[in-house]
């Protein structure tokens, strides 16, 4: 009877520890904050260049006009409507969110600042990932890590820099990133 017993408690601890050793065998080695950083910023570097999308106020059109991306073509009885078509300069450097070269300024009225319009610089820089938090474990053996997405204004021309600084535009947002465990090296599954 002891006997029978000892040999159940042995078939258990070694059932448990061989268990334990497939599962050690299939885990993935951890996950830094850096790794997760660079394994983001390779796919950002693969995917194609993006522009940064600048929201332009009645300051930024004004900066516009002063750095010649941009002229008054047409001004309406009202006095604050007016038509404002991209210069050969401006093409270089910027595109219109709805297409086009003519930019259709159409405030509420003559005190309304609030009116605003999207222009992309031209695509020439890759997303930067920033500020990677430490991967958390999730269900199904996957990781997460919240980071900061950065659209960077490297060779963007400084008029466009002062514009993306204006209210309105956004150059960062927070992401999460998640990874997955494929032969015990981590990949980059998603970035939301």
């Amino acid at each position: 009877m002891k006997n029978t017993r000892n040999n159940r408690v042995l078939a258990v601890v070694a059932l448990l520890s061989a268990g334990l050793l497939m599962v050690g065998c299939k885990s993935a080695p951890d996950l830094t904050a850096a790794q997760a950083q660079a394994l983001i910023q390779a796919n950002y570097d693969q995917s194609p260049p993006v522009g940064v999308a600048i929201t332009v106020f009645d300051l930024g059109m004004r900066q516009g006009v002063t750095a010649k991306y941009w002229d008054r073509v047409k001004a309406y009885p009202n006095n604050y409507w007016a038509d404002f078509k991209l210069t050969d300069e401006g093409k270089k450097v910027v595109t219109l969110a709805k297409g086009g070269d003519v930019i259709p300024w159409r405030p509420d009225s003559a005190a309304d600042k609030n009116f605003s319009v999207v222009v992309t610089t031209v695509a020439t820089n890759h997303l930067k990932a920033r500020n990677v938090k430490d991967p958390q474990d999730e269900v199904g053996g996957t990781k997460t890590a919240v980071f900061t997405e950065v659209a960077p204004l490297d060779g963007v021309p400084a008029p466009l820099q002062d514009m993306a600084h204006n209210p309105g535009t956004r150059l960062s947002i927070t992401r999460t990133a998640t990874f997955t465990s494929d032969n015990g090296t981590w990949k980059l599954q998603s970035a939301n």
